[in-house]
């Protein structure tokens, strides 16, 4: 019988499976994308008998094929923390989901645990620019300022290299860099021994500093909005220039918009830290629209929608 693990390209999906599968180590398929491409089910071909697990995208926006799965009597386990909707009633399904705005897979994973790779749960916390409640589920560990702050490091890279429109735009492909990680049950060792840390580091520090030359198209006491040019450097830094701005002005929704090759935009939305909600309001407003209350994205947003996605983010955090 075949095992499948779906996984989200990012921080929270990458440390969410390392943990599970440090605790119950298994073959398995694999199927995973940049972090927008969440539409991961429909790459599933699995048999009766075979298994899933999903971890960190969205039940509602994959129901159609998950339901195809569990009638296909594939046994399914889900963790997330994203919208889902209703959610289907079947035996083949145990789900593990949670929407509050202080959690995220990897926690929800560390949970179902009951603790056992701590480290790797504050890392995707810390990744999915949750500090707070990284810094509250990291409390048991006693670790030092430093620690923590080289685990905050480690969330921001993993989570940098999930962002781009293909897997062209990463510096590694998930499933490689999901590879990279999984000989080490300490966060710390990857640190010190891979080069993969150092790689990432160099490249988050050059889109960066291109991040804060670009003058945003919109600035209000509530509101901040930025749009990038079509250069891969832009996909590459959306999501973490996103989450710095965000933690710099913690009553201020912020917006990136990067341009794509077609001339729409790839957005991501940030709601205020000091609310974490409407970011995923917002989104659903638009085609290809998502995420959950404190971050969210637009996939492809027609370049002629611009001006209508400035208006309405203006409406909602108003």
């Amino acid at each position: 019988m075949a095992h499948f693990d779906v996984f989200n390209g990012d921080a929270d999906g990458i440390c969410a499976l390392h943990q599970l599968r440090l605790a119950r180590p298994r073959e398995s398929t694999l199927v995973t994308g940049v972090k927008r491409d969440i539409n991961l089910l429909k790459r599933v071909q699995a048999r009766s008998g075979d298994s899933v697990t999903v971890l960190d995208i969205s039940l509602d926006k994959n129901r159609e094929e998950l339901v195809r799965l569990l009638e296909q009597d594939v046994a399914v386990a889900y963790f997330d923390h994203h919208f889902a909707g209703e959610i289907p009633e079947s035996n083949n399904l145990s789900v593990q989901i949670d929407t509050a705005g202080d959690v995220c897979t990897g926690l929800l994973v560390n949970r179902h645990l009951d603790g056992a790779f701590l480290p790797w749960a504050v890392t995707a916390l810390f990744g999915d620019n949750l500090h707070d409640a990284a810094r509250s589920a990291a409390q048991p560990l006693n670790l030092t300022e430093s620690q923590l702050d080289q685990l905050e490091t480690l969330g921001t890279l993993l989570n940098y290299n999930g962002y781009g429109s293909t897997l062209d735009d990463l510096y590694f492909p998930p499933d490689q860099l999901y590879r990279k990680i999984q000989p080490y049950a300490d966060p710390f060792e990857f640190i010190a021994s891979d080069t993969t840390f150092q790689t990432l580091s160099e490249g988050f520090e050059s889109d960066m500093n291109r991040a804060k030359s670009i003058a945003p198209v919109l600035a209000t006491e509530r509101c901040a909005a930025f749009t990038f040019p079509n250069e891969s450097f832009s996909r590459r830094v959306s999501g973490v220039y996103s989450n710095q701005l965000a933690r710099e002005n913690p009553d201020r929704a912020h917006a990136l918009a990067s341009l794509l090759p077609s001339g729409d935009y790839l957005v991501s939305v940030r709601a205020p830290l000091a609310t974490k909600t409407g970011a995923d309001e917002l989104c659903r407003q638009f085609p290809t629209g998502g995420g959950r209350k404190a971050a969210a994205g637009i996939n492809e947003l027609p370049g002629d929608q611009l001006q209508a996605f400035l208006d309405a983010m203006q409406e909602q955090f108003s």
